[in-house]
């Protein structure tokens, strides 16, 4: 086995036939959620490269009928009521000091009364000031306490609107009698089966950051890394250990001659250090990196050909048509005349996905 036959792996096993947006939510498990639009929302991206005729917004417009939750699982995105309910209840965190328990308490009863309510009601009923954010910068403190209420399970993104979340009451997770190694080790597969195969060093990481949807079981998770390097299929290859879902098993293939646009947090680009192992280049999310040192662009899509990642592309709706302005890694493609063609098919395909002319 070598590094290309794992790279078309990881490949094949994500950018499957596309399907239904049902279908591939419920396949994800979990997708990443952004709120810059450069061109559409993350979440948006990941999807349109999975789901038939899909369009920007369609998880937002459709996310009742979904049955999604909103939360937080290694990152902040949409998932699944199967995985919602393994972090849930987040018992045993520590109590809130006495006067944000209050307010809580009094936003609690003010939502039972509204039903669902928009941030800015709440902010203008009890007239928050402000607060630290997670940036470093100053936020609304009613917004900073719903995210904290809605973190807790105490509230629930019901929907949004233009994508500011609407919040309804939940109702108290009751107490689950798994023990947290089997919750903890069923988030882990939802991970390996998102963003396999995975580098040891990525396991590893990827296991430490389920402290920030499960705090209350941080200290089993050394263990449950211990348990899944037992239980998943693995090999070693070019002096790593690699591991993916147990029953499944690189087998060799052709890629497709296609070329895909894939999102900044897409599975087969989140992992940097899976990244440059399979391509031989750093990408680098350059949206908060000061604009004379960025290097390639505010918001770079990773651009996909065949089994190669090389190059990447800012793309821009500007008056109702596409902007793309690519840059390679790789020379070779430019005066291929299939490469080409794929090119301006994907194009197309994020025309359609925008709604912008064709």
């Amino acid at each position: 086995m070598t590094i290309a036959d794992l790279r078309r792996f990881a490949i094949a096993r994500s950018l499957h036939t596309s399907t239904t947006l049902k279908r591939a939510v419920g396949s994800l498990n979990f997708v990443q959620a952004d709120p810059i639009r450069a061109p559409a929302r993350a979440q948006d991206l990941i999807l349109h490269q999975r789901v038939i005729d899909y369009r920007a917004g369609d998880l937002e417009r459709r996310y009742v009928n979904l049955k999604l939750e909103e939360d937080y699982f290694i990152n902040y995105g949409f998932v699944t009521n199967a995985v919602h309910n393994l972090m849930h209840p987040r018992s045993g965190m520590p109590p809130w000091p006495k006067e944000p328990k209050k307010l809580s308490q009094k936003i609690l009863e003010f939502v039972h009364e509204r039903g669902a309510v928009h941030p800015r009601e709440v902010n203008d009923h009890f007239a928050h000031g402000s607060t630290r954010n997670y940036w470093g910068g100053t936020s609304n403190a009613t917004t900073h306490l719903l995210d904290a209420m809605h973190f807790r399970g105490i509230l629930r993104v019901a929907g949004r609107a233009r994508g500011i979340r609407i919040y309804t009451a939940r109702e108290p997770a009751e107490e689950n009698d798994d023990d947290p190694d089997t919750r903890i080790d069923a988030l882990i597969d939802v991970v390996v089966n998102q963003y396999a195969p995975l580098h040891q060093a990525s396991l590893a990481n990827f296991v430490s950051r389920l402290r920030f949807c499960v705090p209350q079981w941080h200290c089993h998770l050394r263990s449950a890394l211990g348990r899944a390097k037992q239980r998943l299929a693995h090999a070693h290859v070019d002096g790593v250990e690699w591991y993916w879902p147990d029953g499944e098993r690189p087998r060799p293939s052709e890629p497709r001659q296609e070329v895909r646009l894939l999102a900044p947090f897409d599975p087969i680009v989140w992992d940097r250090r899976r990244f440059e192992l399979f391509w031989g280049w750093a990408y680098r999310f350059e949206a908060y990196t000061p604009v004379s040192k960025r290097k390639l662009g505010y918001y770079a899509l990773p651009l996909l050909w065949r089994d190669r990642v090389i190059g990447w592309a800012n793309v821009a709706a500007d008056n109702a048509e596409l902007r793309a302005h690519i840059g390679y890694v790789e020379s070779l493609p430019a005066s291929d005349r299939t490469f080409q063609q794929a090119l301006e098919s994907e194009l197309e395909r994020m025309r359609v996905f925008l709604g912008l002319k064709t």
